[in-house]
């Protein structure tokens, strides 16, 4: 570095030191943390901006005449200051302007930008593929602002299928989740994403080995005898293998295929984002609340990921379990977050069991189709853990009729009042009582603000007359399929744990089709319903819930004399008072004190506005130079507290802490 370069460096740094200096003051008078980058350039702009201000101002004014000072130092002083001053306000409007469309926050700092360059460019990349799938299949006029509304929905839903499966495993993944959502979803819609399979051509069988022995830590040699390089069942995410431990003991292995989490991982970021753009700008999105179920596909799908959960939910399901239905036991030493050993259930997939089912009687497959739907019933209503994900080719079926439960990726838990009020729907819809079935949905689901009771209850009752006998098959998909139209139509929010169950039995109602096709769903939800709660509400249970209630209630019981003796003393000498503290909690005072606060500042700005106003306008008064007289000179200065106070006033109202 030369020397004619000092001063021009020392001049560069002294510049970013008044900007930030700038910065500071700018951050403090708005009272708001303004980001430190936009902050700093708009103290560069106003310290650049500021000598030719000062130049303009001082010719207009008659402060400088052809380059030379023609006023007294106090003048030359207050005008620079002046200027200088409006220089600020005027970054200032800049700031605010920013803050109101572009608040601090929303775009990442630099530093983030430039760590996450790759995996913003690989993201971009993708999203453009998943953009250019749902055009190439027609479905771009209805990601928009102006969506389209023409169109069958025949072929809108199949449209949505086949893009969603050229879209990969989370795509379809999502699609079969939404299938289930029939209180969301119109009933050709859910139809045709029912279809969606994840199959997959099976991954090279090194590639599987190689995974398995990461996840084991060893060599396969040392915990199997053997395991079979074709799979059993291959699909986007997870290989079945069958294989045989040391000591003889068949089993199964199901392993995460390489690469599986990171690509399900960015996909599931694309899906919640593209939920958050479509819910602010489309009447759909909003309607459906399209981010709460992206947020809750990305939870369920993240749990399925992971199969130490599903190790869990596996143990917890066959805890509840009762009678001849059999879930495999697993291996937890030879278990992992992407590897899962258990005991192989011999049997076929109900979904490809038509020879086996054929050949029995109707009478035993409705027997057995009987026994499935009592147990997730009580599951549903008793246990609270139940299997959610019951398609047929999870459900084994074995040649002496026994069934067997598979793939515990997907297991909800009901607390104890929900699992009650679902009861109680069960019991109110036998009954026909439509006032106890409308009191159950409202306690069971998350309830809206201007909901109708009257009209849901006379709906709820039309409902259950309508489908009371049954009308065998139909009737039952009837019925579910209008309660789930009931439930949207009246804006009903279902969380999580509920849309749970009623995925279970959505599944569950087609699964039971193959079995039986003339199983009556609704009559035999019904009868079960029944015994279930009258073994919820007999005399025994009662009084045992009634006795571990009373005892949390001992203590207070105990007290209750004393302290019912000092009421009545303090009521005989006049000793009782009320005190009431209206701003006793600290959020009733923060709000009262802004609110305050910003009727002040608006009021100090047009004060001083007005002010300005009045004295810029007058024609009387002192000249401090040949073109500027002092009331103009004190008016701008006013002016100028006029707008900072006006800006801080925005600020407080687009900016509340």
């Amino acid at each position: 570095m030369t020397e004619t370069d000092m001063p021009d460096l020392a001049a560069f740094l002294a510049t970013l030191l008044v900007a930030y200096l700038v910065a500071l003051f700018a951050r403090r008078t708005l009272g708001v943390p303004v980001g430190w980058p936009r902050a700093l350039v708009m103290g560069l702009i106003m310290v650049v901006t500021i000598s030719w201000a000062a130049t303009e101002v001082g010719r207009m004014t008659g402060v400088f005449v052809d380059g030379q000072i023609k006023a007294p130092t106090g003048v030359v002083f207050l005008v620079m200051a002046l200027v200088t001053a409006w220089a600020f306000v005027i970054g200032l409007i800049g700031l605010v302007l920013l803050e109101l469309f572009l608040p601090t926050g929303t775009l990442p700092p630099p530093s983030a930008f430039l760590r996450g360059w790759n995996a913003r460019r690989s993201r971009a990349r993708r999203y453009t593929q998943v953009v250019r799938i749902a055009t190439r299949h027609g479905l771009g006029g209805y990601l928009g602002r102006g969506r389209r509304t023409d169109g069958r929905p025949a072929a809108i839903a199949r449209s949505l299928r086949d893009a969603l499966n050229e879209g990969g495993v989370t795509f379809v993944k999502l699609g079969q989740m939404l299938s289930t959502r029939r209180d969301l979803l119109p009933e050709v819609f859910a139809d045709q994403l029912a279809t969606l399979q994840t199959r997959a051509e099976p991954e090279p069988w090194a590639q599987i080995e190689r995974a398995i022995e990461e996840e084991l830590g060893k060599p396969l040699t040392e915990v199997f005898q053997m395991v079979d390089p074709s799979p059993l069942a291959s699909a986007s995410v997870a290989q079945v293998h069958s294989a045989r431990l040391l000591d003889g003991t068949p089993v199964v292995l199901k392993v995460q295929r390489p690469g599986a989490r990171k690509q399900v991982t960015s996909d599931v970021e694309i899906i919640l984002r593209l939920a958050a753009w479509l819910e602010r700008t489309t009447p759909w999105g909003r309607s459906l609340r399209v981010s709460r179920l992206a947020e809750g596909f990305a939870a369920s799908l993240d749990e399925e990921l992971d199969y130490t959960v599903e190790l869990d939910n596996l143990r917890g399901v066959a805890a509840t379990l009762h009678g001849e239905i059999r879930v495999p036991v697993a291996h937890e030493e030879h278990s992992t977050g992407r590897l899962l050993v258990m005991d192989r259930l011999d049997g076929t997939p109900v979904g490809e069991a038509g020879a086996l089912l054929a050949a029995l009687p109707a009478a035993e497959r409705e027997a057995i189709a009987g026994r499935l739907l009592s147990e997730i019933l009580r599951q549903l209503v008793r246990t609270g853990v139940f299997h959610a994900d019951l398609h047929p080719g999870n459900i084994l079926l074995t040649e002496d009729g026994r069934l067997g439960l598979l793939d515990f990726g997907s297991v909800g838990r009901l607390d104890q009042p929900t699992r009650n009020a679902l009861g109680m729907l069960l019991l109110a819809i036998d009954n026909n009582d439509a006032i106890g079935a409308t009191d159950s949905l409202i306690e069971m689901l998350d309830r809206p603000e201007d909901l109708a009771e009257r009209e849901l209850e006379r709906d709820l009752g039309q409902l259950m007359v309508r489908y009371r006998s049954g009308f065998g098959r139909s009737g039952s998909a009837g019925l579910f399929a209008a309660l789930f139209k009931l439930i949207h139509a009246y804006g009903f929010a279902v969380p999580p744990q509920i849309a749970g169950a009623f995925r279970a039995l959505a599944a569950l109602d087609g699964t039971l089709t193959l079995i039986s096709p003339d199983l009556d769903v609704v009559g035999a939800v019904r009868r079960q319903g029944r015994e279930m709660m009258r073994e919820a509400v007999s005399p025994e249970a009662v009084r045992t819930d009634l006795e571990s209630r009373l005892a949390g209630f001992l203590p207070i019981l105990q007290r209750m004399p004393r302290r019912l003796n000092k009421l009545t003393e303090d009521l005989e000498h006049g000793r009782i008072s009320v005190n009431i503290r209206p701003f006793a909690d600290e959020r009733d005072r923060r709000f009262l004190t802004g609110l305050v606060q910003q009727v002040v500042v608006a009021v100090l700005a047009a004060a001083a506005t007005l002010g300005a106003i009045l004295l810029i306008a007058a024609d009387s008064g002192p000249m401090v130079t040949p073109d500027l007289r002092l009331f103009a000179l004190v008016g701008f200065a006013l002016l100028l507290v006029g707008f900072v106070l006006a800006l801080r006033s925005l600020v407080l109202v687009f900016r509340r802490e």
